[in-house]
């Protein structure tokens, strides 16, 4: 597997007010607000995308429903990796004995995701995110 950039990084909230207002009031974080709170920007350095997730839209993306399970850890944050072939790569996370959230997935968006939990508890998918690909051959 071979990791090409860091997709996207950002807390996953219980409570979107309470994260906004750390982030976008106090911090000066101007975001982007689609469907369902979601809050996102492609302006801060360092990952192409930094966005604030809420767990229910989390829990939509790997369960099929809007409900964290109590079953699997609730993670405090996400972090996705592009990678050259996101079957590959969840090919060799359940070789290796991961246990795989969702794999190999097409997000109505067009993003095709693996994920998983990380030992630290983060949200980790690796993906093929089509837009930023293009935007880094031009």
């Amino acid at each position: 597997m071979k990791v090409l950039f860091i997709a996207g990084f950002g807390p996953i909230a219980s409570d979107v007010a309470q994260s906004r207002r750390l982030y976008e009031e106090a911090l000066g974080i101007q975001f982007k607000v689609e469907e369902g709170q979601y809050l996102h920007t492609e302006e801060v350095k360092g990952a192409n995308t930094f966005a604030v997730w809420p767990l229910n839209q989390a829990a939509e993306s790997c369960f099929g429903t809007d409900v964290w399970p109590s079953d699997v850890p609730r993670p405090q944050a996400w972090l996705e990796f592009d990678v050259d072939d996101v079957g590959e790569a969840a090919r060799e996370l359940e070789e290796r004995g991961y246990k795989l959230l969702v794999r190999d997935r097409t997000e109505p968006w067009g993003q095709i995701v693996t994920r998983l939990i990380s030992p630290e508890g983060l949200l980790v998918g690796l993906t093929v995110t089509p837009w930023m690909r293009e935007a880094r051959s031009t």
